[in-house]
């Protein structure tokens, strides 16, 4: 793992050493333990290393053999051995490392941009032509390691792993986009490609990026998830599929030279990992699970149920709301809003990982394949709901706006509430509806008239990105598309985005076996009925497939979320400082939002 950025002039003029320097050295938490620095024919690149693979050598920026091309790579790719094999069987290139990053050099010398179609894994880099002058840039399929990037005013293009690197050019933009802000209340992350800064985007996942003087920033998608056609398969033949492609998965993000471990929730999704390092390891697993005092968010009881039966090396950490000092250390690393409360556990959590480990398997994607969301349960009861009369509807919204409207210790009235707000809509927007923080109408309260007056002529909503994703692909079955839906915004967009900065944010290298794109092709396109079903509910498939390796306490526990007692905080110890923050003249004084709604939203 690494931290890269890069400047390329439009003029060839040379690009300034201290510069690159400074931008890399924001990101130094990225990569500890080795930096480097190239100018080359009014291009630059920078870049900080996390050693995982071929310790010794792999330095960067790396060029070929004649240094017509150079490289910065942030992320892993699994199959790079495979691809040197090949590569070297042609006879037309010499290599000079063992590391992954020196393959995608010689890779994009044979295939140009569709290089990226034979990578697999996690990876965010860029490769300066210094023979065509352009710089050709690449983001994973799942979004796992960023890239952001602008353009100066005659058109110069910086990049860089983080926004903050961004910011130390002196030309980088610094006026805050109030669309992004408009979306990140609506589903507390802001989507690609938009950034907090107007003028400053974020290459989205599955995209690649060419510069070039004349024609300025292009980008393209090389690649999308399909659900169909459906396969011809047994369900039988699909469990063993499955086991199969897992296994491999996991097996191939087990590579590494420097200490390795895994997360360890208690949900399924990660106990199964545990389960299979811990059947193909010579030695313990070291298992790392995070929890809370509060007994109805912690989950430490099941994850030690796991860690037991394969008798890992289990290290568990409890979070405490004393946080006045982390969320000011969080707001930096992340660079702009991000309101996904697990950022707080999944912070800590890479934290004491990385005091035993520098590489951790994670659950990650579990989810998104294999229908885990109590939303698509929602969607399931709804169904339900839309077949009855429209009057009796009308009578129960009525009952439930007496409900409460926000989450509390008790969250089963604020959750009926929300199905009875969503129940007139047509099924998309319903569940749409129920991806929303605050809903229109709260926006239009909650911002002062010029901003929303803005909003409303330019038709910026969360609706209308997530509409124009269905427009360019729409699976046929209703929770396809949700599972669509929420891989192609929700997964890289906010989770990705989590685990990204939690774990480099203590130098800890995070991988999620469930997101290599080969497995997902395949379960993606399994019917519906093999995830989930009415009376099995989600992850159907998944459960029955690895029945025999979780222990029974897990396989019948119901779906619990990351969940963060925040609200019992707010009321409780952080009471003060939440009053403090969001009440103060700093806060209000913006002229975003009116103060007697932001009162009241914290009364």
């Amino acid at each position: 793992m690494c931290g890269i950025c890069g400047i390329v002039n439009t003029h060839q003029e040379p690009v300034s050493v201290p510069l690159l320097q400074r931008m890399a050295r924001t990101m130094r938490h990225r990569g500890p333990d080795d930096e480097g620095y190239q100018a080359i024919d009014g291009a630059g690149l920078g870049f900080q290393r996390l050693s995982i693979i071929d310790l010794s050598s792999g330095h960067q920026p790396m060029s070929n053999e004649d240094d017509s091309l150079w490289i910065v790579f942030n992320g892993e790719i699994y199959n790079y051995q495979a691809l040197r094999n090949d590569l070297e069987a042609t006879g037309r290139h010499r290599f000079k490392t063992q590391c992954d990053t020196e393959v995608i050099l010689h890779l994009y010398e044979d295939l140009g941009e569709a290089c990226v179609r034979k990578l697999r894994g996690m990876f965010a880099f860029a490769i300066w032509d210094t023979k065509k002058r352009t710089l050709f840039a690449a983001r994973d399929r799942f979004g796992k390691k960023p890239f952001n990037y602008f353009l100066t005013p005659r058109g110069d293009l910086v990049f860089a792993s983080e926004l903050r690197a961004l910011l130390q050019h002196p030309e980088c933009p610094r006026s805050i986009d109030t669309h992004a802000i408009h979306l990140y209340l609506s589903v507390q992350y802001i989507p690609s490609p938009k950034t907090i800064y107007q003028g400053i985007s974020k290459l989205p996942a599955a995209h690649t990026m060419v510069w070039s003087q004349k024609e300025g920033v292009r980008t393209q998608r090389y690649w999308d998830l399909k659900y169909e056609p459906k396969p011809s398969i047994s369900y039988g033949e699909a469990k063993e599929r499955l086991r199969a492609r897992l296994l491999e998965s996991v097996q191939l993000r087990m590579i590494s030279d420097v200490p390795l471990g895994a997360y360890l929730s208690g949900g399924i999704d990660s106990s199964i990992i545990v389960a299979i390092m811990a059947q193909h390891s010579s030695r313990p697993i070291k298992t790392f699970s995070i929890g809370f005092n509060e007994a109805a968010y912690s989950e430490l009881p099941y994850a030690r149920a796991v860690a037991e039966r394969y008798q890992t090396e289990h290290h568990e950490f409890v979070v405490k709301p004393q946080l006045t000092d982390v969320l000011p250390k969080l707001a930096w690393h992340y660079s702009e809003p991000f309101a996904d409360s697990s950022a707080l556990p999944s912070y800590y959590l890479a934290q004491q990982t990385r005091q035993h480990v520098t590489v951790a398997l994670t659950g990650d994607g579990g989810d998104e394949l294999f229908a885990g969301y109590l939303r698509y349960r929602a969607m399931w009861v709804m169904q339900f709901w839309n077949g009855i009369p429209a009057a009796v509807r009308r009578s129960l919204r009525r009952l439930g706006e007496r409900l409460p409207s926000s989450q509390r210790s008790i969250d089963w009235p604020w959750r009926v509430r929300r199905l009875l707000e969503v129940g007139s809509l047509p099924p998309l927007r319903q569940y749409l509806r129920t991806l929303d923080y605050f809903h229109a109408e709260e926006l239009k309260e909650l911002w002062t008239s010029d901003h929303y007056a803005a909003f409303e002529a330019q038709k910026t909503s969360s609706n209308a990105i997530f509409e124009e994703t269905l427009n360019r692909y729409a699976p046929t079955a209703l929770l396809d598309r949700l599972m669509y839906l929420d891989l192609n915004h929700y997964l890289p967009d906010c989770l990705m985005v989590k685990t990204d900065v939690a774990s480099m944010a203590n130098s800890l290298e995070a991988r999620s076996p469930f997101l290599d794109h080969i497995l997902a092709e395949e379960v993606a396109r399994w019917p519906v009925g093999w995830k989930y079903q009415p009376l099995n509910f989600s992850k159907k498939i998944l459960k029955e497939t690895y029945a025999k390796e979780l222990p029974v306490s897990i396989q019948k526990r119901g779906k619990q979320g990351f969940g963060v007692p925040i609200s019992d905080w707010f009321r409780g110890p952080l009471r003060t400082y939440l009053r403090e923050t969001l009440l103060s003249k700093q806060a209000l004084g913006r002229g975003y939002f009116r103060p007697e709604i932001v009162a009241r939203y914290v009364e």
